[in-house]
């Protein structure tokens, strides 16, 4: 390649006949071809490496099935564990979580591979617990897995942290196989207790997990049979295409997001939702925690009692992409904590009970563009109050429409609170379209009074006051 570029050697760049160097002095490049030559080594240490891929190891081994994959013994294999679950004409047959759940374990004791559930309507009395490199698809709106009636019942008896059994007011409606949740006013978020129940004696329940926090009688300890209708704890490599979950919310008491969801992930890095359904959950419609890279794409979260789409608690470089969010109890989009490096763009945000998106504790540089946020009862793009270490930094909201925010009360389109700072405002349609009073997006865009360095840059704003800069006033 050298050679071809730079033409034939000088007298000083021909070999030493004993060294393979020239005679004395270095050779010759001449500047101009200098992008040429560097640009043909490229090429050549490309295909040098595309060869080495399709004819093997540098030993000239040729590729081969019987060449290792990296974490096992055995190479690629094209054939993997297939298994069709429907109410009837499937491999396995039935209406019902435990199905379901009988295809997804069989599948993943394999190492993984593909369940196939076709129409129909499964009644969920536990999870879906998902397995490591299990696809689960189903047929969309044909497919339901539908949330079971819940039962509740106080605790008769302190349940202790680290305890494995509870001990019930009122069994009725407690089952052995059952999803269990378990709490009290001190023990919310995740100190709840999701678990299954594996044992009975009377009105006290086994536990297949251990209370994660001491549950008092005296602090309105609880327990009920509510759950994910479909989870996932510590996996690698988990899909779920093409299924409808109907959270039936009015026979179902509450269950908070960090310990649950229509759909919810716990450290499942790599986890891909698409074009799944949830609607009707009492809680999240989707949440994941403490999960890196997850893809949420092409799904819809709709009348869910809390939020609709719940990244959180240090997710990060997650990818929420055409998916809808609407006439969710609260946001549509909630970043959670340490919510970064994210991409959340061609999103629906419409009609949610509070916020369209909002944005808060140590949620840094997220890129949110090409979303349309409208008609949220309050301000479209919320930036929660935060101390200047842990509030959303470095943020960029470019290209989105928000518009016709507001419910009761005046709103802004954006509105940025506490120390936040380095954010970027690009290229946003904001504005508010209804007549007279009906008007509650007034401002386009509020800077409240601790606020940092925010650039506001070619967008489109039709509101009675444009920006409201309060940093002003200091």
């Amino acid at each position: 390649f050298l050679m071809a570029c730079r033409g034939p050697p000088s007298q000083d760049e021909r070999y030493c006949p004993r060294r393979c160097v020239g005679n004395v002095r270095s050779p010759r490049i001449p500047s101009m071809n200098f992008p040429i030559y560097l640009t043909l080594l490229v090429l050549a240490l490309l295909v040098s490496h595309q060869l080495g891929r399709v004819l093997g190891d540098p030993t000239g081994e040729p590729a081969s099935p019987y060449r290792q994959l990296p974490k096992a013994m055995h190479g690629t294999m094209n054939e993997r564990p297939r298994l069709t679950v429907g109410i009837r004409d499937a491999d396995l047959n039935g209406n019902d979580n435990r199905v379901l759940q009988a295809a997804v374990d069989y599948v993943g004791s394999l190492g993984g591979g593909t369940v196939e559930i076709g129409p129909g309507e499964f009644i969920m009395r536990d999870s879906l617990h998902l397995r490591a490199q299990v696809t689960v698809r189903g047929q969309g709106a044909r497919t339901v897995l539908r949330k079971a009636k819940a039962s509740t019942s106080a605790l008769a008896l302190d349940g202790d942290f680290g305890e494995e059994q509870i001990t019930l007011k009122e069994a009725a409606g407690f089952e052995v196989g059952d999803g269990v949740a378990i709490w009290d006013k001190n023990a919310g978020g995740f100190h709840t207790t999701v678990a299954r129940i594996t044992g009975r004696n009377g009105n006290t329940f086994s536990l297949s997990l251990p209370l994660n926090a001491d549950c008092m009688v005296d602090s309105g300890a609880q327990a009920a049979t509510v759950y994910p209708v479909i989870s996932g704890y510590y996996l690698e490599g988990v899909r779920v295409e093409n299924l409808t979950v109907a959270g039936n919310q009015q026979e179902n008491v509450h269950l908070n997001g960090c310990r649950g969801g229509g759909v919810f992930l716990y450290r499942c890095p790599g986890a891909i939702l698409q074009g799944c359904t949830i609607r009707d959950y009492h809680g999240d419609g989707i949440s994941f925690q403490q999960s890196n890279d997850v893809e949420v794409n092409a799904c819809v979260s709709e009348g869910n009692s809390s939020l609709g789409l719940h990244p959180g608690s240090g997710s990060q470089r997650a990818i929420v992409r055409n998916s809808q969010a609407r006439r969710n109890g609260e946001d549509g989009l909630f970043l959670c904590w340490r919510v970064k490096h994210g991409l959340f763009e061609g999103n629906t945000l419409e009609g949610n009970g509070r916020f369209g998106i909002s944005i808060g504790h140590k949620d840094t540089d997220n890129l949110i563009r090409n979303n349309r946020v409208i008609g949220n009862t309050n301000d479209g793009v919320f930036f929660r109050e935060e101390s200047e270490g842990m509030a959303g930094h470095r943020n960029r909201l470019e290209h989105n429409f928000i518009e016709n925010n507001g419910g009761s009360e005046p709103v802004a389109g954006i509105r940025v609170r506490g120390e936040t700072g380095e954010l970027v405002f690009l290229g946003n349609i904001i504005r508010d379209t209804r007549k007279g009073v009906e008007r509650r997006q007034t401002i386009g865009i509020l800077l409240e009074e601790k606020v940092g360095p925010v650039e506001v840059t070619e967008n489109q704003i039709e509101a009675e006051t444009a920006l409201t800069d309060r940093r002003k006033l200091r």
